[in-house]
């Protein structure tokens, strides 16, 4: 055991340990970004079918041992097509783009103010409505396929975009900067087939964004006349103003709000932040 640990000793290095480390690092922050999603489930089922060769193999079942050869064999490319969505969302985490680049302190709040003000508003006339707030992954293909408008974040701007009668209601805001970037924007849907039932195209749409992206959404419900929050694909619904307030500051670190929001708020914010 002593001669062992001598010739481990002498055999290891320093850059050893600093490769060991990344890749550890690298596998945690994979695990981090498919926890609870549908990757993890097919991850699982990977391993599930890896334990089926294995077993296959040991126990000379020929037959399904060549079945499951065959699959991986071609296992590189079936990774690809599994997970294009998840490796499309962990790309886009390796750049930055703060949310508030600019802004001060004060700017910041004054905003958060107005889309809380704005959408409390929105939920109390029934008047449906998606608003989109950029974080670090860039939003620029969605924003893209809205009308350019560069503007200051205001209650009643927000709140004249999505009245019926606006040619650009439908659709969402995306407020990148802290600026509105565009309006009228399209978003991808929701993949989850285990999704609500009850929940219509526009909360598909929060959803599939929150999906792909660290954005968060201040959803707006006509039918239900209430304002939702949604990040990282979880939803939390029927806030008031105050409610929505508070935890947008808190989701965006413009202030220690989290330990004045009640108790459902809190643990909501903390697994979506997992």
């Amino acid at each position: 055991m002593g001669d062992l640990l001598a010739n481990l000793q002498s055999s290891l290095r320093l850059i050893d340990l600093l490769d060991v480390g990344i890749v550890a690092l690298m596998v945690y922050r994979v695990l981090l970004l498919i926890k609870g999603t549908r990757a993890m489930q097919m991850l699982t089922g990977l391993g599930i079918l890896g334990i089926g060769f294995y077993l296959s193999s040991m126990f000379e079942l020929f037959t399904t041992h060549s079945i499951f050869s065959h699959f991986f064999d071609n296992l590189f490319f079936i990774v690809i097509v599994l997970f294009q969505d998840d490796l499309r969302r962990a790309l886009t985490h390796v750049g930055k783009n703060p949310f508030f680049a600019g802004a001060s302190a004060e700017e910041e709040r004054e905003m958060v103010d107005d889309i809380a003000r704005a959408a409390v508003r929105l939920a109390r006339e029934k008047i449906g409505a998606l608003i989109v707030l950029e974080r670090e992954t860039g939003l620029k293909n969605f924003i893209d396929t809205g009308s350019r408008l560069d503007s200051k974040v205001k209650a009643e701007l927000l709140y004249s975009i999505f009245v019926p009668v606006s040619p650009i209601h439908d659709g969402a805001v995306i407020i990148t900067g802290g600026k509105i970037a565009a309006a009228g924007c399209f978003l991808p849907l929701s993949k989850d087939p285990n999704i609500d039932k009850r929940y219509g195209t526009r909360h598909r749409a929060a959803l599939g964004l929150t999906e792909d992206s660290d954005a968060i959404v201040v959803l707006v419900s006509e039918e239900a006349g209430e304002a939702h929050l949604v990040k990282s694909g979880k939803i939390t619904t029927n806030l008031n103003e105050q409610e929505l307030r508070d935890t947008l500051s808190a989701l965006l670190d413009i202030s220690s709000h989290e330990t004045n929001l009640p108790r459902r708020m809190r643990g909501w914010i903390r697994r979506t932040s997992r």
